[in-house]
């Protein structure tokens, strides 16, 4: 039934059911927010750091092969 409303009403009808969603959505706390933030931070850093010495570590293996075999 729905499909037969004009493109404008349909559209219409849905920002209503984002507005009603929306209301009903817990908004974390600014402390909360907070500190996810920095335990994102920390971990990006830190996965960051051990992929590049990984990379340094295959890329001294791998230079090592090549010089090994030729």
């Amino acid at each position: 039934m729905n499909d037969k409303l004009p493109w404008h009403k349909r559209f219409v009808n849905f920002l209503k059911d984002v507005r009603s969603e929306l209301k009903k959505v817990t908004w974390p706390a600014k402390q909360e927010v907070y500190g996810t933030t920095i335990i994102v931070i920390i971990a990006v850093f830190f996965f960051g750091l051990y992929l590049f010495f990984v990379d340094v570590v295959f890329s001294w293996l791998i230079a090592q092969v090549k010089t090994f075999f030729g």
